[in-house]
């Protein structure tokens, strides 16, 4: 069986209303979730599997269809992000208008949010929710087997006009079993980043599911319990990469901090190989001490991304972030003794947040001194807590995102939390925040400073001048 795997164009993704300058996805990164599921496939399978990573191709979709003509797989598998989910719609009229027999399957976190309205969608055959390891496989080995499939948790599909959802499929728990994702199928090449020093980069996982509870959070198919793969494992891992001309890591993990004794773990295989690497990390301010710090520094972390939010502890409060103004000094203080550079991530626009509130946040991002930020709006996604008080509370007039789910359209606007500010002011303050930010000479001076190359001077450069602009 011939499976081909598709990272869908974004070119109507419809949070480009958001402005946010300075970010990690800044250029292209491999499409991890397809890259384990091909690993998975070519570990326990003979199918023939091929990824097709349209974004980092910068594919027209002409040129999408005459790749599907080409290879004529028999299974299509897409990843489904609501954000992205009117070029899913898009890529998959291309597939069944080249052959209506292909069948196509999509995952992602928008199936596992709205799997009834995805799979009333046109072309749509089958559904995998939460990780797609096994069920994908699962699927596969039985499709069209409706009775076999109704046995095999995790998919949705129709029988008869009539959907069925098997419901969730368990968490894998040991991660380590799973092979590593099959970097070898994409131009691994091409994948870079405006804050990573050396290309090409990619994107690596550690863990999966994160144990906090903020009322934000919009990543509900991987869980709430904390899986961790062993230090030797990712290590294991990054050796691979590192053999194939990679040398820079982004690791994904909600949060990388959550287990200490782990980090260090990794840190000292990754000493103790003496790998010459560059990686960096997602953390909370809560969950980083001295020690840590020192010995991430000692294994070549060179960036630490930190989710403040918010300036005040009353905001911080209502998104139940978790921690305070205070434990977030202390952090960005003591990385920066640890000679590690911060990415802080705030939000603007968040329940309750007024005029005066987001000022004191840009203050405080300013006396946390980062080395970047990136500033959004805050957006209810779909299934988050602050969604649902949203429609509790009136803040939000209808269910915009199953309307959306429904009926995917390029013209959809993003909703905005608009209680005491509207979308209009507060695109106004994100533009403010990040002007505040970036212009002040003090800031611009350290950044040069810092400058080791000619290539790392454009980049940087370019992005000061989308700032201006905005």
């Amino acid at each position: 069986m011939k499976i081909l795997l598709i990272n869908p164009l974004s070119e109507n993704e419809i949070m480009g209303n958001n402005p946010a300058i300075i970010e990690e996805e800044r250029g292209y990164n491999p499409p991890l979730g397809l890259l384990y599921i091909a690993g998975y496939l070519e570990e326990f399978t003979e199918y023939s599997v091929e990824i097709l990573d349209t974004q980092v191709e910068e594919l027209s979709y002409p040129e999408i269809e005459d790749i599907i003509r080409e290879k004529q797989p028999e299974v299509v598998g897409i990843t489904a992000m609501t954000f992205t989910l009117v070029d899913v719609i898009k890529t998959v009229r291309v597939i069944k208008s080249v052959n209506k027999n292909i069948k196509v399957v999509l995952g992602g976190p928008h199936v596992y949010i709205f799997p009834n309205e995805t799979i009333n969608l046109e072309g749509v055959d089958y559904l995998v929710l939460g990780e797609g390891e096994e069920v994908f496989k699962d699927l596969l080995d039985y499709m069209d087997d409706y009775k076999k499939l109704r046995s095999i948790k995790g998919l949705v599909f129709k029988e008869n006009g009539k959907i069925v959802n098997t419901g969730p499929s368990q968490l894998i728990e040991n991660l380590d079993k799973l092979p590593f994702p099959a970097r070898h199928l994409i131009p691994y090449k091409k994948y870079s980043s405006l804050l990573a020093k050396r290309a090409p980069i990619t994107t690596l996982f550690t863990s999966r599911g994160c144990p906090y509870k903020c009322t934000f959070c919009a990543r509900p198919h991987l869980g709430k319990i904390f899986r961790e793969r062993s230090a030797k494992n990712t290590v294991d891992e990054m050796e691979e990469c590192v053999r194939m001309g990679i040398k820079e890591f982004l690791v994904y993990d909600d949060t990388f901090t959550v287990d200490r004794r782990r980090v260090i773990d990794i840190c000292d295989e990754i000493i103790n190989r003496k790998l010459s690497i560059g990686w960096d990390i997602r953390a909370r301010v809560d969950t980083v001490n001295e020690t840590m710090l020192k010995k991430l520094h000692k294994a070549h972390c060179e960036r630490i991304h930190y989710g403040v939010e918010a300036g005040t502890n009353h905001i911080l409060k209502i998104l139940n972030k978790g921690i305070t103004i205070d434990q977030a000094k202390r952090a960005f203080k003591l990385t920066r003794e640890a000679g590690i550079s911060t990415l802080a991530y705030f939000m603007i626009g968040s329940p309750g947040e007024t005029r005066e509130d987001i000022f004191k946040t840009i203050e405080f991002a300013k006396e946390l001194d980062p080395d970047y930020v990136h500033i959004t709006i805050l957006c209810p996604f779909p299934a988050t807590k602050i969604y649902h008080m949203g429609l509790e509370r009136g803040i939000l007039k209808t269910d915009c995102w199953k309307e959306f789910a429904r009926n995917p359209r390029s013209n959809f606007e993003s909703p905005y939390w608009e209680e005491n500010l509207n979308g209009e002011e507060l695109q106004e303050l994100v533009t403010y925040a990040y002007k505040s930010f970036y212009t002040r000479p003090i800031y611009i001076v350290k950044r040069v400073l810092k400058f080791r190359s000619i290539g790392e001077f454009k980049r940087k450069v370019g992005a000061g001048l989308r700032v201006l602009k905005l």
